[in-house]
């Protein structure tokens, strides 16, 4: 799967030249044990060693991999969102400091919990890593009020940035039978 360009925050690769690049995808969900322990041994061993060792030539992308059975997953994942928009170069310094507190946002830990109250506490590990912990809450708080047209499953403003991650996106608008101009056109207007 490609990696779009908003979340180029989920790459870690040192001076990457193209040509000879290895990419191992990691699937992490913030709230699995499994998920902390692998995250931890690659971010505190195998990064620095591949930095030292093996430059330019492997990077690591950080999926996002909700995982329903935590109920807490999306949450957390969102935050991760938030923070590929507000720094993206923050997101690995981010996850790390997330994983250490993983346990705080296990079940138990938030079952009687208010969802915009997570929020706040993840904005809070945010500032704690440099990330504005307020613009990071404004990303994820979800509003008592009815949106647009009276919906009342609103979202929040990294709700669409998270199914882009679950299901990907499918570019219908592109054609088989694009010309060259039509390409041209096309990048135009999606290449930012």
């Amino acid at each position: 799967m490609a990696l779009a360009p908003k979340f180029a925050g989920q790459a870690y690769s040192t001076n990457v030249t193209p040509k000879v690049v290895h990419t191992v995808e990691l699937y992490l969900d913030y709230v699995c044990p499994f998920s902390a322990k692998m995250f931890k041994t690659v971010y505190s061993s195998v990064l620095p060693t591949i930095s030292q060792k093996y430059p330019s030539k492997v990077q690591f992308i950080f999926r996002q991999q909700i995982q329903p059975w935590h109920p807490s997953s999306t949450l957390v994942h969102e935050a991760g969102a938030a923070v590929l928009r507000l720094a993206p170069d923050k997101f690995w310094t981010f996850s790390a400091a997330l994983f250490d507190k993983q346990t705080e946002f296990f079940d138990v830990n938030v079952v009687n919990e208010k969802r915009n109250d997570t929020y706040a506490r993840l904005a809070k590990i945010g500032g704690g890593q440099g990330i504005e912990e307020g613009k990071m809450l404004d990303l994820l708080k979800v509003s008592d009020k009815p949106g647009e047209g009276g919906s009342l499953n609103v979202g929040n403003q990294v709700t669409d940035d998270i199914k882009v991650m679950v299901k990907g996106v499918e570019e219908a608008s592109i054609s088989s039978s694009f010309t060259g101009e039509q390409w041209d056109e096309w990048l135009e207007k999606n290449i930012k």
